[in-house]
């Protein structure tokens, strides 16, 4: 079984708009798959957009991609996600991203 760098998490409105909900949640998983990364959804109440958070082995959950109620292309919102994760990859604390910086890099 692979190792996990940390995981995506999806907060999004308990009645999401689900074409919106289905594409991010399309892109947050082939950038999780690319990366070995865990994923889950978490329902909130009273949310107009959809927003990702990426939690590392550290705890810290931080943003890296929200959709401010708009209908992204899956690509768009692929890339955003990915060069989130590429910015975080300098950061001293998420140092299993600084070790999978190759693989942010790489596009799909």
């Amino acid at each position: 079984m692979l190792e996990s760098n940390g995981k995506l998490t999806v907060y999004a409105s308990n009645r999401p708009h689900m074409k919106r909900l289905k594409i991010v949640g399309s892109a947050v998983a082939k950038v999780a798959d690319s990366l070995q990364l865990d994923t889950e959804l978490s329902p909130k109440r009273k949310l107009l957009s959809i927003y990702v958070y990426y939690k590392s082995d550290s705890g810290d959950e931080i943003p890296v991609y929200c959709d401010w109620g708009k209908s992204w292309k899956e690509d768009d919102i692929y890339q955003a996600i990915r060069n989130m994760m590429f910015v975080l990859s300098f950061h001293p604390q998420h140092s299993q991203l600084r070790m999978m910086r190759k693989e942010i890099c790489i596009s799909a």
